[in-house]
């Protein structure tokens, strides 16, 4: 990030649907609102974000329980968090701004694009699986830990040092772990929800991610893609002006700081309608 953007990032909080939430406006330009991963905070996206705040103005909250939001006596739920960025919308008084959302903030882009479309624009859904079982079986052992137990050995990590300096309660840490663990616990299939989609969405993986790329070209041809040639005019491209990008030589842990992310998400959302 650079001098000029730090003294122009504001910093603020919005109280939504019982929640003080943290959210971060950067550059100027069409509404963009940036939706980060598990265990991150708005932070996460800093090797991008002047690329992305160059032509927009970025809206960059923390979600519930993380970074600069307290947690709430709620669970970890992707529809009541797509709720709350649905009212910071309305809070700021933004018509249909655009949404790029990774892992974690993938999925409530994309519940918050299910359950309120008139209120987005176009959604970047990147590193988020729309079937649990999509998931290679290992991840979902390494998930079946989390937990509070884990808390010690994720403290020499990263994501516990940004938790520990930002966090208004710091000591809420184990207890954020322990809903984490109960929401990966948890089944789910949004195929319908996504055979439905009315927004224009570019469905976007690394080809080493959390789930084989096979899973997110599924994901494509639920949103009318993959099922015949473009045509020379485009005229065979899915209805909808959905998009697949499988991004080379990055992992679920890389794509959301890569200079590829940033200039496929910025690509698409800067078509014309």
């Amino acid at each position: 990030m650079t001098t000029t953007q730090q003294a122009t990032a504001t910093g603020r909080y919005a109280d939504v649907n019982g929640v003080h939430l943290y959210y971060e406006t950067h550059g100027q330009g069409r509404p963009l609102i940036l939706l980060h991963g598990g265990l991150g905070s708005g932070e996460m996206f800093a090797p991008i974000l002047p690329t992305l705040a160059e032509q927009h103005q970025v809206i960059l909250p923390d979600l519930q329980g993380h970074g600069r939001t307290a947690d709430v006596d709620r669970p970890l739920d992707l529809t009541l968090m797509a709720d709350d960025i649905a009212a910071l919308i309305d809070h700021l008084g933004l018509e249909q701004p655009d949404v790029v959302g990774y892992s974690l903030g993938g999925g409530v882009g994309l519940q918050l694009a299910v359950r309120h479309p008139a209120k987005v624009g176009r959604l970047v859904c990147a590193s988020a699986q729309i079937r649990r079982d999509a998931t290679y079986p290992e991840i979902l052992a390494q998930q079946g830990q989390m937990g509070a137990g884990a808390a010690e050995f994720l403290k020499d990590t990263p994501m516990y040092e940004l938790y520990a300096r930002v966090a208004p309660r710091p000591e809420d840490f184990p207890r954020l772990l322990d809903k984490i663990g109960e929401a990966l616990a948890q089944d789910f299939d949004f195929t319908e929800e996504v055979r439905g989609l009315r927004v224009p969405t570019l469905v976007v993986a690394a080809d080493a991610d959390l789930a084989p790329p096979s899973h997110f070209a599924e994901v494509f041809t639920l949103l009318d893609g993959g099922l015949r040639d473009g045509g020379w005019m485009g005229e065979g491209r899915p209805k909808g002006g959905h998009a697949l990008a499988i991004l080379p030589g990055l992992t679920h842990y890389s794509i959301f700081m890569s200079p590829l992310f940033a200039a496929v998400a910025l690509a698409f959302l800067d078509q014309q309608s």
